[in-house]
């Protein structure tokens, strides 16, 4: 095998690797190192019951993008944020103003400090509690306060645990 071949092979090798990186685009459209999405399930919310997160690595600490889809743009998830974890403790994350409603969803997006990132890194989240705020029409989509759970499946047999996204590697791969 020539150098030629064996670098190219070694290039295809560690491709998925490297390019394996998901990627947060925020409110100015700018893409960062993120999580992949996570759906987490959100059984008090009518609409699709799911809450679709993702958690960025940012200059100074990390970001939380939630989307939840409604029936009206006029609906927006806003208000203060409640991540716990599995080791019985919570962040909280005041409400900036970022959001964005468009193709059916909002999403919003929260900060963390790199001491809270550096919580997420060592444990999972269990569930986030978040508001969707806007005016109530017939027949439109809830608002109110909803928790979004880590669960991957909305049903699981009573003597097995419900399955988890690994948050806490997936937050951790993005601090090599």
């Amino acid at each position: 095998m020539t150098t030629k071949h064996l670098f190219v092979f070694i290039i295809l090798l560690l491709s998925p690797t490297f390019f394996a990186q998901e990627m947060m685009v925020t409110k100015e459209g700018k893409p960062i190192p993120a999580t992949p999405q996570w759906d987490f399930i959100c059984e008090n919310y009518a609409l699709t019951g799911i809450a679709k997160i993702q958690i960025a690595k940012s200059e100074k600490g990390g970001q939380l993008k939630i989307t939840v889809q409604t029936t009206d743009p006029a609906y927006f998830i806003g208000g203060v944020l409640y991540v716990y974890l599995d080791n019985q403790t919570a962040l909280v994350c005041t409400d900036k103003g970022i959001r964005e409603n468009k193709d059916g969803q909002t999403s919003a997006w929260y900060s963390f400090s790199a001491a809270e990132m550096a919580k997420l890194k060592a444990t999972n989240i269990e569930s986030i509690r978040f508001n969707i705020r806007g005016a109530s029409k017939k027949f439109s989509s809830q608002t109110g306060n909803f928790t979004a759970v880590n669960k991957k499946a909305y049903f699981s047999l009573k003597e097995s645990k419900p399955e988890k996204h690994e948050t806490a590697a997936a937050i951790a791969t993005l601090y090599p």
